[in-house]
Parts: structure tokens; C-alpha cells; sequence
């Protein structure tokens, strides 16, 4: 079968060498036809570099975008590249920083083998960021659980069907966030338990500021059911404080408010004719093998 491994960077050009020789390593064995996709995200720093040990990968492109558009729209567009322009049977895409180990590749792919075109996750059962950032990160998954219902323990490490690409690709949510865009399209997904590792060089990229806009992504996705769940909430709080109404009292709802309208502003990232029109966005294509 044949996958693409899909890679979004920005200015990491030491991390993705190291990155795409691991990968070269891991796939030693797979008796698939593997290449790789790179996005490079308008870097300012040169990306393409000499890979020496690349023998067991099938070909490499790096693609270069005119403008920087973000993380989730590079996986979003890397996607739509992929779709129109590549033959294959499962997109891998994973960031470029070392965070995603290229050590679970093999365990996508063997179960992709018996998946009957079913996607596959990687679900985080241990991360190496410090305790605060532990604690924020589960806190954002039971805010997103809270407000959606939906639990999502996934990140864009992700083995993705031709076919649910395809539906991502008809999914305007997809362009501002991937992971919450994959739950609400496939209900059966499969997941296998993933370790989120340490960056190749450099501090985590992941502060609680992008955090937060990620969690709130990501919740965006279901504003609907959202606004639903907190119409009910701040009808049964007045209710409950009405007696006690109070400045301090009053806060959870300001709160509440403050998230409703953030993610409303974030929900109008949702541009389906810039998602549309998002190779157009491409500079060149540096094929390196």
C-alpha cells in the first residue's frame, strides 16, 4: 500500500532532517511504498537541507508556501495537496518537531493493514511537558468534553483513509481545526495509545496561550451543541443564584459569555473558499528525492 507521511514546519529545519532520518530508520522493515509531503510554512530560515540516510523512503517534497497561514491550515492544505496531486492508500501526518515519534509510524501501518479503511488515532496516555502544562491539557480536554460531549485525546498524529481525507476535505471546520474536524466527521474511529516525546531541539512550542486558542478551536467545531449546553447552564445558574446575585456570583457567566464569543470569533476562520483555494497559496516544490 502506499502512504504519505505528512509533515507542517516552520523554521525547524534541524528537527525535520533529524525527523525524516528516524523515519528512514522506522520504516526499515515495512514492506510499503512510503514517501513524505513536507509543508513549509513561508519559513524564514532555508528548510531544505541534505538527507544522507533517506534509502528506505520512496520520495520526498518539500512544499513551499507564499504566505504563513498556521499549523492547522498547513495540515489542512498539506491534505488538499496530497488528495489532488498524489496516489495513496493513508495520509500520516505528523509534526515535524519530534513531538510525534516516528517509533509509532509502524504501529499505524500494521494496523492500518487490517483497518478495512477505518482512520486510526494515536491516543496520548503520557506526555513530557512539565506538571502545569500537564494539568492545563486536561483541563482543556474536560472543557472540550463539558461543552461538546465529545472526548478527544488525539492530536493530528493520525492515520488517515483516502476516504476520510476526502471528507475532511468537505469539511470547512478542517481549516481551523484538525482534530475536532476528524471527531465530528468519523464516529468510528481507531485509536492505539501514543506517548507524545520530547522536541529534537528547542523549548516546546506549546505555550498556554496557544493552548487555550487550541482548545478553543477545537470546541468551535460544535458551537452549535455549545450554545445549546450554555443556554441551559446560565438558564439553571440564574435560576440557582438569583437570591445570591452578586458580582462574584455573576463571574461564571461572564466567563461563560467571554468563551461564546471567542469561539464564535475563531468559528469565522472557517473560510471554505480559502480552504478551496489553498494551493494557490504554493510558491514551489523542492523535490529532494
Amino acid at each position: 500500500m502506499k502512504y504519505v507521511i505528512l509533515i507542517p514546519i516552520y523554521n525547524d529545519r534541524e528537527s525535520l532532517k533529524l525527523l525524516i532520518e528516524n523515519i528512514n530508520k522506522e520504516i526499515k522493515d515495512l514492506n510499503h511504498n512510503i514517501s513524505l509531503v513536507v509543508i513549509n510554512d513561508a519559513s524564514s530560515q532555508q528548510i531544505v537541507d541534505t538527507y544522507p540516510n533517506i534509502d528506505n523512503i520512496n520520495s520526498i517534497e518539500i512544499v513551499n508556501m507564499k504566505e504563513n497561514r498556521g499549523h492547522a491550515r498547513c495540515i489542512a492544505t498539506g491534505l488538499k495537496y496530497i488528495f489532488e496531486k498524489r496516489e495513496f492508500d493513508f495520509v500520516i501526518p505528523m509534526d515535524g518537531d519530534g513531538e510525534d515519534r516516528p517509533e509509532e509510524i509502524k504501529s499505524f501501518i500494521q494496523l492500518s493493514e487490517q483497518s478495512a479503511e477505518k482512520s486510526i488515532v494515536g491516543e496520548r496516555v503520557k506526555r513530557s511537558e512539565s506538571i502545569i502544562f500537564k494539568l492545563c491539557y486536561q483541563f482543556h480536554k474536560f472543557l472540550t468534553f463539558v461543552f461538546t460531549g465529545r472526548s478527544i485525546k488525539f492530536g493530528n498524529f493520525t492515520c488517515l483513509s483516502k476516504t476520510t481525507v476526502k471528507k475532511l476535505l468537505d469539511e470547512k471546520a478542517a481549516w481551523n481545526s484538525f482534530s475536532g474536524s476528524l471527531k465530528k466527521i468519523e464516529k468510528d474511529l481507531i485509536s492505539i495509545p501514543s506517548i507524545r516525546g520530547k522536541r529534537y531541539f528547542g523549548p516546546s512550542q506549546m505555550s498556554f496561550f496557544n493552548l487555550l486558542k487550541h482548545s478553543l478551536s477545537i470546541i468551535s467545531v460544535f458551537r452549535k451543541t455549545v450554545l445549546i449546553r450554555s443556554a441551559l447552564f446560565i438558564i439553571f445558574y440564574i435560576l440557582l443564584i438569583k437570591s445570591y446575585a452578586s458580582v462574584v456570583t455573576s463571574l461564571p457567566l461572564v466567563l461563560l459569555l467571554i468563551m461564546i464569543y471567542s469561539i464564535s470569533s475563531l468559528a469565522l476562520r472557517e473560510n471554505f473558499d480559502e480552504f478551496n483555494n489553498s494551493l494557490t497559496n504554493i510558491h514551489d516544490i523542492d523535490k529532494v528525492k
